[in-house]
């Protein structure tokens, strides 16, 4: 029964020290990393698409209006 009751001890003291190691910075490259880049150029397309609307959406306004075009 001691050596088991040692055993036990041991590995759970093993254990805390292996997961209190300091913690390593995650990789530079994963295998997500090209779903994120598709991500982002959709975002930016999205971003260009909603000025080109603001922006149509401001002529026609103005041209509704009846004021000089700008």
């Amino acid at each position: 029964m001691g050596l088991a009751k040692g055993l036990t001890m041991s590995l759970s003291i093993l254990f805390t020290v292996s997961c209190a190691a300091p913690d390593t910075p995650p990789p530079k490259k994963t295998v997500f990393d090209p779903l994120t880049q598709n991500l982002d150029r959709a975002r930016d397309v999205q971003k260009t698409v909603d000025a080109n609307t603001d922006a149509t959406r401001k002529a026609v306004d103005t041209q509704e209006r009846g004021d000089t075009s700008p």
